[in-house]
This record gives structure tokens, C-alpha cells and sequence, in this order.
């Protein structure tokens, strides 16, 4: 008791079953009240509570009695103040874009390679430059990510329908329109976790298990570009300056979020007995040399002067 009759389970029951049919019927009636002569003065509206009352002419009246006796007691308590919101609902439901296979579909074959059930360099090219974005943004990573491409500059017919699905985006525009979306999405720590280790298996060519350090280097810029971490500088500039270090293992790349999160800045807190890869001891180890080295002339410094 006290409560709204809306908020009843068996109302809400009673409104699911019949918002349909009476949807039709309210329809009609409210055409057919458009096409009426203006009301007399005998005619008045009473609203109360959200109960509507309508007294017009006898016509009405007898249409309303005829009505009235397939309604239950429920629904005639009810409907009268659910039926506003019934056609709203309905109304937006209608207004919603549905999402549609054969329009990804048309939509893939636009770019798909004319000798391959797929899209290609040149399609992907074309893709991008359609919606406005270079290859090499994050947003197309973006996209790679949720097609789950297993390569680059490649998405096969079952990849790019996937990724449609998870966007539910089955044009140019809408996928356009998720882009916002998607960047946002991936702020969540979890999400840009998977994000980053699909990253590394993007970047690997066929048959390959090692991502060329060039590609790594590219690709943690790429990954991290809208949430540097405050070491990735000196990382990426210890890689660089060591052309003996190949490949990026897929240890090495998982374990990298981890290590970034967990030295900071300065370095100060990496244990050398936990289990890093050792490619992490080699870059701690140059980094306090290189500190040593700028430390060093200025003592020397002040010793000749003392």
C-alpha cells in the first residue's frame, strides 16, 4: 500500500503484456479525436491523480463502454496512467537505429580486397582515410582491438563483422561516432590491460613469437599515447641506443605495464631480486650508470675548488 501503481511487479506484468495492442488502439483513437469538430461546451476534461476522465458525446461513450469490456479491472485501474508512458517507450523504440548485418555487409565489401575475403593494406588505407583518421592513430588501434585482427593492415570478413557487432556501428558514421566511446572505454585499467597485450600480438608478423624492437618501440608509443608513463622516455631511449637488444618478448611487453606502474619516475624502488625480466636489470642498471656519470664530474668539480 502507498505505493505508486507503476512501481507494482503486476502491473509492470499487465503493461508489458498489453503495451502493444493498446499502443495500436490509442493510435487510432487519437486520429481519430484529430479529425473531430471542435468539443462543445457539454464537453470537459477532469485529470486528477493520473486518472483521466473524458465525457464528450454519446458516440463516445458507447465507444468507450464497448472498449471498457475487454479490459480487466487492473488494467483499467492502470493503463489510464501508464498509457502516456507506454507510447513514449514505444515511440523511442521505433526512433532507435537497429543495427544490421547486411548493411556491414555492403559497408565491408566497400573496402575488401577484390582477390581476398578481406580488407587489406590499400582497403584499410582507404578506410581510415574515409574516416578521417591516419593508420597510425590510436583510434584505429582502437578498432584493430575490437575486431580482435590477428594482423596488421588486415581485417578478414569475420574480424571486421565482429568488431561491427561489439560497436554495434554498421556505417562509416556510426563507427565515426564511436571513437569518443572506445577512448573512453579504455581509461578503465582493466580495459586498456587487454588493450595492451593485444597490442603486442597485433605487432607480430605470421609465424612470429619476438616483436622487432623497432615495431616495440612504435607500438609502446602508440599504446601509451594518451597516458604516458613517467619512465616509457628513458625506456625507449635505452632500446634505441641498444641495437644488440632484437626482440621484445611477450614476457617482457606484459611485464612492462607492471614495471612502469610500480618504479615511478627515479627508479628508487625496483627490487633486483624480484623476478623482472632481465632486460629490466640491464635498463636500471645503464640508468644508474648514466646517473653516476652526471654525478661524478660535479664532486670532482668541487674537490678542486675546496
Amino acid at each position: 500500500m502507498g505505493k505508486c501503481l507503476s512501481c507494482c511487479p503486476a502491473t509492470q506484468s499487465v503493461i508489458t503484456q498489453t503495451c502493444d495492442e493498446k499502443f495500436s488502439d490509442i493510435s487510432r483513437n487519437a486520429e481519430a479525436v484529430e479529425q473531430q469538430p471542435a468539443m462543445s461546451s457539454g464537453d470537459y476534461y477532469h485529470c486528477e491523480k493520473g486518472r483521466f476522465d473524458a465525457h464528450s458525446s454519446v458516440n463516445s461513450n458507447a465507444e468507450s463502454n464497448a472498449n471498457s469490456k475487454n479490459l480487466s479491472l487492473t488494467e483499467k485501474l492502470i493503463f489510464p496512467i501508464l498509457s502516456t508512458t507506454c507510447i513514449e517507450n514505444k515511440r523511442s523504440s521505433h526512433s532507435s537505429k537497429e543495427y544490421s548485418e547486411s548493411k556491414v555487409n555492403a559497408f565491408f565489401e566497400q573496402y575488401k580486397d577484390p582477390n581476398e575475403n578481406a580488407i587489406l593494406a590499400e582497403g584499410i588505407e582507404r578506410l581510415c582515410s574515409d574516416l578521417g583518421v591516419p593508420p597510425e592513430d590510436f583510434r584505429v588501434l582502437l578498432l584493430a582491438w575490437k575486431c580482435n585482427a590477428k594482423y596488421m593492415f588486415c581485417f578478414t570478413k569475420e574480424e571486421f563483422f565482429a568488431g561491427c557487432r561489439n560497436m554495434k556501428a554498421d556505417s562509416l558514421q556510426d563507427i565515426q561516432a564511436k571513437f569518443s566511446e572506445l577512448v573512453a572505454e579504455v581509461r578503465c585499467p582493466e580495459k586498456f590491460k587487454d588493450l595492451y597485450r593485444f597490442t603486442f600480438k597485433f605487432g607480430l608478423e605470421p609465424e612470429q613469437r619476438v616483436l622487432q624492437s623497432e615495431m616495440a618501440i612504435q607500438l609502446w608509443k602508440l599504446v601509451f599515447c594518451n597516458n604516458e608513463p613517467p619512465i616509457l622516455h628513458r625506456w625507449l631511449t635505452f632500446l634505441s641506443k641498444h641495437p644488440s637488444v632484437r626482440g621484445i618478448s611477450r614476457d617482457t611487453w606484459n611485464m612492462f605495464l607492471n614495471f612502469a606502474e610500480s618504479v615511478g619516475d627515479d627508479l628508487s624502488s625496483y627490487d633486483d631480486t624480484a623476478a623482472w625480466p632481465s632486460l629490466f636489470d640491464d635498463f636500471v642498471e645503464y640508468e644508474n650508470d648514466q646517473t653516476n656519470q652526471n654525478i661524478v664530474p660535479s664532486k670532482e668539480k668541487g674537490v678542486l675548488e675546496t
